[in-house]
């Protein structure tokens, strides 16, 4: 039998394979899931025009009506079965197109896709209809309700041509660029780095059409390039002029009223210890030797809460960000400059109000008495790291015997927190030197030397004495509602597959037993690594097998740093928690009970949400530098170690200046590769070459795209 002619062409119709017919039978129903077909129709929707097709799609729609994907409704006429399912729980935009749906119960994600997501934005809460799930594929839903939106501003570069503006944005969750009418562009040209609103996403509309909401500055200028991080992660990159005069009228006098309500530290030898570049110290550390021979070790934190009250307008201000943000080249405060950099900020030579935490160690650094006081204290000296650093090395210096003394006992408080179980944790950071426009001149690693740890460890022991007298309590006595910081044991799969990966390298680790067990494990581990060329590979993924550290009303525990009880207490002036718990000890200092749970365990999910929020931004800022600083340096030769494995290619990581790349897979042009992701590797299909998480290589910068903040590689 001849095939039928197109009408149009004139040319033969191809056979649809038996997938492509299924697919495209499931999109006819999937497009209109309240609609109803019979074989005709459908046999029109999918062009099935001779008799063979007619009688794949019958035989089709019997095995989706037998599989219960379609219901009868009458006689010959189909309908997709929902069979009722209807979910709720967030909705996951991604620009390539597998978009999916979480649901509330926890249950696994379950596919949505565009044409049935209603234009949901990434972290939208909807309502869906999920499909009966066809035998051997995965589950699929549609969205059928937005009922609440999570993000409808974007950032990116404005393209103006004419009458016609569209905003290209890297964003990851959005593949359309979307639409700006003239008469919403405020002022934007092409080039602009400029923030933009959706308001409005027509059914049937390829793009969202939306309108300016700031201009940011021109692409590629250091400033708008920052400010647009911050606005990429919802950070704010301005602060309001309201709360800003609401600190300008804060009296920064001390009356003496208050000195008396308060233990005078002013004559007791006092200093901060703080990064070249801090303004904002709100930290100091003192010391005396007491009349019994022991040694008084006060750790001395700024008073913020005396001065910011609750529900203030700075303090809904603080509250909001809650965090400070470090990028690259500034730091975005939580508090307005005139508090963070100078009311509460522990400057020298100033009288300065402070929550403290006195202890009477003895020799041994063993605690033999502590108190949660009110303060007023003077520094006398503002400590640089290097410069304290300096002092303990040579012997010589201001202080010189107050930071050998607390040297030499921190040194004794992080051997017996190690012995009890603590994470050895002593990761480089990656840092740029920078002109005054912001452009990276060069990148160096800090690592953390015996000033950095003394101050830890006096910190440490300051927020463990808060959160033991908060939620120790008598037996057969409630809990006080309280603050604390917990981090959870790992994840037993995560350890496995790191265990699985280090042992490549000769290392073993223990993947169960108790939590001392595993840490014991985890530290011999990271001290036979030391030193050597997958050192810092695997202390990051070390740390990526771990739980994220959080805040919560419900006190487990620190995992990392061995604590029963943990909580932040001293930096009150960047992290919203201390001032949640300066103002829940002044409460249970004064006598006062227990408040009610609810509102602190929310203001702890938001806490920990912005911290991560702000880590993202500060790692974006990071990256962006890598790129601008690298984009000098296109054409060069570096050593590196692949640090990443995944489908579409290698990450890279430079041995010199720890800057991440990508080779992407197009370019590992020797064999066909495939992705082994339970060995972190690929694997060439002929030659079986591999290329291992960990592998020495050597590359070749390629290019370095700013705007996506992404440095390729070609191997060398």
């Amino acid at each position: 039998m001849k095939r039928k002619q197109n009408e149009k062409t004139g040319r033969k119709k191809k056979p649809l394979k038996k997938d492509a017919l299924l697919h495209a039978v499931l999109n006819v129903f999937q497009s209109n899931p309240r609609a109803a077909y019979n074989c005709r129709q459908l046999n029109s929707y999918v062009g099935a025009q001779t008799q063979a097709h007619k009688t794949q799609v019958a035989g089709l729609l019997s095995d989706l009506f037998y599989d219960g994907i379609v219901a009868e409704v009458s006689p010959g006429r189909f309908r997709l079965n929902s069979l009722g399912t209807v979910a709720t729980g967030v909705f996951q935009r991604r620009s390539n197109g597998k978009n999916s749906f979480l649901p509330d119960d926890g249950g696994e994600a379950v596919f949505v896709a565009e044409r049935n997501s209603r234009h949901a934005m990434d972290g939208d809460r909807v309502r869906v209809q999920v499909f009966a799930r066809r035998r051997g594929a995965g589950g699929e839903a549609e969205v059928v309700d937005v009922i609440e939106r999570k993000k409808s501003v974007f950032v990116g570069r404005l393209h103006v041509h004419r009458d016609v503006a569209f905003l290209v944005t890297e964003d990851k969750t959005l593949a359309n660029d979307i639409f700006i009418p003239p008469d919403m562009l405020k002022g934007g040209r092409n080039n602009d780095k400029a923030l933009v609103r959706i308001v409005e996403w027509p059914e049937n509309a390829k793009n969202p059409l939306g309108e300016v909401v700031d201009i940011l500055g021109v692409a590629g200028d250091n400033n708008a390039e920052m400010h647009a991080i911050l606005a990429e992660y919802g950070l704010p990159y301005v602060y309001p002029q309201d709360v800003e005069e609401a600190a300008a009228r804060i009296d920064d006098a001390i009356d003496a009223d208050e000195i008396a309500r308060r233990e005078d530290f002013r004559s007791v030898p006092t200093f901060t210890v703080d990064p070249r570049d801090a303004k904002d110290f709100d930290d100091a550390l003192s010391l005396r030797r007491t009349a019994d021979g022991f040694w008084e070790a006060g750790v001395h934190i700024a008073d913020v809460t005396h001065y910011v009250r609750p529900d203030s307008v700075i303090d809904r201000e603080a509250y909001g960000r809650a965090t400070s943000v470090y990028l690259v080249d500034r730091t975005v405060p939580m508090l307005p400059e005139r508090l963070c950099n100078g009311i509460c900020s522990l400057r020298p030579d100033e009288d300065k109000l402070c929550f403290s935490v006195i202890f009477i160690l003895d020799d041994d650094a063993s605690i033999r008495a502590s108190r949660i006081c009110r303060t007023v204290v003077r520094s006398r000296r503002r400590f640089a790291y290097e410069e304290a650093q300096a002092v303990i090395e040579s012997g010589k210096g201001d202080f010189r015997d107050e930071i050998l003394t607390l040297d030499r006992l921190a040194r004794q408080l992080r051997r017996v927190r190690f012995e009890n179980g603590a994470i050895d944790f002593d990761r480089c950071e990656v840092k740029f030197d920078v002109d005054e426009r912001g452009k990276p001149l060069a990148v160096h690693l800090h690592e953390s030397n015996d000033a950095n740890r003394l101050i830890e460890e006096f910190m440490l022991l300051a927020n463990r004495a808060v959160a033991e007298y908060a939620g120790r309590q008598p037996r057969g006595r409630a809990k006080r509602t309280f603050v604390y910081r917990i981090h959870e044991t790992p994840d037993p799969d995560r350890l496995e597959n790191f265990a699985a990966f280090v042992q490549r390298f000769g290392y073993k680790l223990k993947t169960n037993g108790s939590g001392a067990e595993l840490t014991r494990s985890i530290n011999a581990l990271l001290d036979k690594a030391k030193g050597r060329p997958e050192a810092n590979l695997i202390e990051t993924l070390a740390v990526r097998s771990m739980q994220k550290a959080r805040y919560s009303t419900d006190n487990i525990g620190h995992y990392g740093l061995a604590f029963a009880y943990y909580t932040h207490f001293t930096s009150p002036i960047r992290r919203y928690p201390d001032m949640m718990v300066h103002r829940l000890l002044e409460h249970y200092l004064a006598g006062g009970r227990s408040p009610a749970r609810e509102y602190y365990h929310d203001c702890c999910d938001h806490c920990s949400e912005m911290e991560q929020t702000a880590a993202m931004a500060e790692r974006a800022s990071i990256k962006y530098k890598q790129v601008e600083f690298m984009s000098d340096r296109v054409g060069q030769t570096y050593d590196g170690v692949i640090s990443g494995v995944a489908e579409w290619g290698l990450y890279v990581e430079l041995n010199e200046n720890k800057c991440e790349g990508l080779i992407p897979i197009r370019h590992l042009d020797d064999d066909f590769y495939e992705f082994d992701e339970k060995n972190y590797c690929l694997r060439g299909v002929r030659r079986k070459r591999v290329y291992q998480l960990g592998d020495p290589v050597t590359v070749t910068v390629a290019s370095a795209n700013l705007e996506r903040k992404q440095l390729d590689f070609l191997p060398a």
